[in-house]
């Protein structure tokens, strides 16, 4: 039987979206013949444990450190354990060996914004993820809005490239019934092109009744800038930093906000923008790059580069019943289809046809 080996030394011990992602698939690829490379274990699986020092949640250092591994300890790995494929499910793998692997994109935000001083994520995507996607046998991505980055930037066929849309927890994500609460909702990191500066300036054009709940990890540069945004305004009574949010608690955060907030600037998929349908909440986003693919009809679309758009389309859910009412159905319709054994089961077909 072909043997499969799935990186997962960048999973921290609080997964996210990436690390999210790569759980959600496991249980629809057969295990049989499959060994996770993780710092954990994880059950039901067969696991090669790898250094617990590799994900970003050592920072900088962690990543560094993840890629120094993946260029001289990944591949000797992999032929140690006499796999045929490598599955990585972010753009990373071995270069200098004959190891043949399957990577994930998810966006290409650091060449999108890449801010006055690029930093080393932007090189690495400038540098390293090109040879990686060269060298790949295949390469699978969330959208067909990042299919096309991939396309535009990196100047690789299509032929090479699968969009399979990511999907959410229909056992987890549903409404609950519980009472929406007197405040908006931000769920996600805190980089600069999540466009939170622009939904703080627009929550403080709306009525003092409400509050902005911002949930997610902090970041050590931006959350600073954002509190003292806050406090410019004279917002810091309305507007609360959650910081990271257990998933068992998010169903019910989701749930008893009266909207929630995704108009970024850019987005591999946007994830957020399912849950928020899934829980009955009315979402407010923006009509650029994967997020129409996920949305459908099913949300409020805003220009996220105009702040009295988001502040009209946050008072207008706000007050007027007959309209979140109306989001809510679409959007309940709207994640049917959506799953996480589809999403799965399109994954391993194209794994089938490299092992």
């Amino acid at each position: 039987m072909p043997k499969l080996c799935v990186n997962l030394a960048f999973l921290p011990n609080r997964p996210t979206g990436l690390g999210n992602y790569a759980l959600n698939l496991l249980p629809h690829i057969p295990a049989e013949g499959i060994t996770l490379l993780s710092a954990h274990q994880i059950p039901g699986h067969t696991c090669h444990l790898v250094p617990d020092h590799l994900s970003s949640e050592h920072g900088r250092w962690g990543n560094l450190k993840r890629l120094l591994w993946s260029q001289t300890q990944l591949a000797g790995i992999c032929s140690r354990l006499k796999s045929d494929l490598l599955f990585s499910p972010i753009p990373e793998a071995p270069l200098a060996s004959d190891c043949r692997f399957v990577v994930t994109v998810h966006d290409l935000i650091p060449l999108r914004f890449p801010g006055p001083f690029p930093s080393l994520l932007t090189s690495y995507f400038r540098f390293f993820v090109p040879e990686v996607l060269r060298k790949a046998e295949h390469i699978l991505c969330d959208s067909q809005s990042t299919a096309e980055d991939i396309i535009q930037f990196y100047r690789i066929s299509e032929k090479k490239i699968t969009s399979i849309p990511l999907a959410y927890n229909a056992k987890h994500f549903y409404p609950h019934q519980i009472k929406t609460g007197n405040y908006f909702l931000y769920l996600g990191r805190q980089d600069i092109y999540k466009n939170l500066e622009r939904m703080i300036a627009a929550f403080g054009l709306i009525g003092n009744e409400y509050e902005f709940w911002i949930a997610g990890p902090e970041d050590s540069k931006q959350t600073p800038l954002l509190k003292a945004q806050v406090a410019q305004l004279k917002l810091g009574s309305r507007i609360r930093f959650l910081d990271y949010v257990p998933f068992s608690e998010l169903p019910a955060l989701i749930e008893g906000a009266i909207a929630l907030m995704f108009p970024t600037l850019w987005e591999g998929f946007g994830l957020p923008v399912l849950e928020g349908m899934a829980c009955g909440t009315p979402v407010i986003t923006s009509a650029l790059s994967s997020i129409p693919e996920v949305a459908g009809d099913a949300a409020l679309f805003v220009d996220p580069y105009c702040t009295p758009a988001i502040a009209e389309a946050m008072a207008a859910i706000a007050e007027t019943p007959n309209l979140r009412s109306q989001l809510r159905e679409r959007g309940l319709a709207q994640v049917k289809h959506f799953s996480w054994e589809k999403t799965g089961q399109q994954t391993a077909s194209v794994l089938a046809r490299y092992l």
